[in-house]
């Protein structure tokens, strides 16, 4: 039962530490930290919801979990069980693995989705996108409407409509394609993607769904980053108010867009010279690796 209680109090302190995440303003100005703390918090969610069923069913074994796991598995393919293992038992070691189940079928579903959302928008732009030498490395879609945006895979793509290109400077626009470049170099969209998947296996659970919401705005963040790095805060701030002025786009299913999250958060944070807090960074990744592995240790020994 020991066991058991490690795991809830690991779902627990998952919760805690996500409500900390949610409400703190730190995380804007080191987001890569941030999204890494995020990771360590919904991984050790996923293991430990597998494992307190888990943990509550092996318990007459009095071992750890993992091990107690291998003693039953050893047991039912011998056809005994000790004493005190029924099939209330057996049931919620199902409930665990199902869990685990669950989780997979997420993830394998939500990638399945998100490439299948890729390749037809990959096919779309290969009728309609054309090149443009003023625009060495984008594509150039004859639209109206501001947009911007990355579609990302093994051979990502930045995407611009003809509306940005006539609303930005030659400043603001290359901030703007290094923002999307930078989506693509760091793969954001599979950070994403188990928040994603998290999402449609607890939909029940409302912070899960704010995690994704937050962890969304800290890839947009960590690309304006990217940016500013080469381009300055200005040319980046600029291109930013004109896509808030112009009524933005969210952009197309499996791509990563500039202007899909708090346009004006994002000014305000760019325009705001903080340096990134190391001490809290480091304390905040010490407690996310605890988080993982607390699980992890259970499962393995």
């Amino acid at each position: 039962m020991a066991y058991a209680v490690h795991f809830a109090a690991t779902v627990l302190a998952c919760y805690l530490t996500a409500q900390v995440l949610a409400a703190s303003t730190w995380t804007w100005r080191a987001p890569r930290v941030a999204i890494v703390c995020w990771q360590a918090v919904g991984l050790a969610l996923g293991l430990s919801a597998m494992g307190l069923p888990m943990a509550l069913g092996v318990a007459p074994y009095d071992r750890p979990t993992g091990s107690a796991l291998l003693a039953l598995a050893d047991d039912l393919a011998h056809g005994t069980l000790p004493v005190g293992v029924g099939a209330v038992h057996l049931g919620l070691v199902g409930v665990g693995f199902g869990i685990g189940a669950v989780l997979l079928g997420t993830t394998v579903r939500s990638v399945h989705a998100t490439v299948r959302a890729q390749r037809r928008h990959r096919d779309l732009l290969a009728l309609v996108a054309r090149r443009d030498p003023e625009v060495p490395g984008a594509l150039v879609l004859d639209h109206p409407s501001a947009a911007a945006y990355c579609l990302p895979g093994v051979k990502p793509r930045v995407v611009v409509s003809a509306g940005a290109l006539s609303m930005l400077d030659r400043a603001e626009l290359a901030a703007v394609l290094t923002h999307e470049r930078a989506h693509a170099q760091e793969r954001h969209d599979l950070v994403l993607l188990p928040f994603t998947a998290l999402c449609r296996a607890l939909p029940w659970f409302r912070w899960v769904r704010d995690a994704h919401e937050r962890v969304a705005l800290l890839v947009e963040m960590r690309a304006d980053d990217k940016a500013r790095e080469l381009h300055a805060e200005a040319p980046l701030a600029g291109a930013l108010r004109r896509f808030a002025a112009a009524g933005h786009r969210i952009a197309p299913a499996g791509t990563l867009g500039l202007g899909d999250r708090d346009l004006d958060v994002r000014v305000q944070r760019l325009l705001v010279a903080d340096r990134p807090p190391r001490l809290l960074g480091a304390a905040a990744l010490a407690v996310a690796a605890t988080l993982v592995s607390l699980p992890v240790s259970l499962f393995l020994s």
